[in-house]
């Protein structure tokens, strides 16, 4: 029971250093100014992000969803996975970790809007948000992605969850959102300095995660490779 709770915990807390990631959270208020300066009423803006963050959300967990079900559901690799996961665990948080502490650099584009996205958006008005949710959601930058498949989806399999962690990864990915969302809402002058106060929490926020992520990791591989330890 204690394990399930610090999974839970876990996949939180990934969801919003995702969000909160430079690259992620620049395209989540890009997103959501995009289609709340063509909306006038603020009420339709705060909906607009709500939509976006519920898109985004929805795709973060259908993918961690599939994925983790179909390794869970293939019975050889089940059956390694049972065997090895915590074998595999521990060099997997190391180089997660490495990636968080800008220690080893993943080149990865994250894909913008083509103009035809952008008009069909705008065509949608309010609804759009939902859209441009799932698109930024599947348009993975390195931080967000070495967090999601090297430490969300290991964890869920970790702890057979292919519906709950990944659930409670997008809604910590939707926390930041909807705070931006009401900003926006409210005016737009707020969001430089809420940017800059959460862009230096960030920064020590994934720094302290992938310090924690190393020492983890090489706990676990001392004591799940190399016996030592136990």
């Amino acid at each position: 029971m204690d394990g399930i709770w610090v999974g839970t915990a876990s996949a939180l807390w990934l969801g919003i250093l995702t969000s909160i990631s430079p690259c992620p959270l620049a395209t989540n208020i890009a997103a959501i100014s995009f289609i709340g300066r063509r909306l006038s009423d603020t009420r339709l803006v705060f909906l607009t992000g709500m939509l976006y963050t519920l898109g985004r959300t929805l795709t973060y967990l259908l993918i961690g969803a599939i994925l983790v079900s179909s390794v869970l559901s293939a019975p050889i690799l089940s059956r390694f996975l049972q065997k090895y996961m915590n074998k595999l665990l521990g060099p997997i948080l190391i180089v997660v970790g490495m990636v968080l502490l800008e220690l080893i650099e993943l080149r990865l584009s994250g894909s913008g809007i083509s103009e035809r996205t952008q008009k069909r958006v705008e065509r949608w008005g309010m609804w759009g948000g939902a859209l441009l949710g799932v698109i930024f959601a599947l348009s993975f930058c390195p931080v967000s992605a070495a967090l999601f498949f090297g430490s969300l989806v290991p964890l869920a399999v970790r702890y057979d969850s292919s519906i709950l962690l990944p659930c409670l990864y997008g809604v910590g990915t939707a926390l930041p959102v909807t705070l931006f969302a009401v900003l926006i809402a409210v005016g737009l002058g707020s969001v430089g300095k809420a940017y800059d106060k959460i862009a230096q929490f960030e920064w020590w926020a994934r720094r302290v995660t992938g310090g924690i992520f190393i020492v983890v990791g090489i706990y676990l591989s001392l004591v799940h490779i190399f016996g030592l330890l136990s």
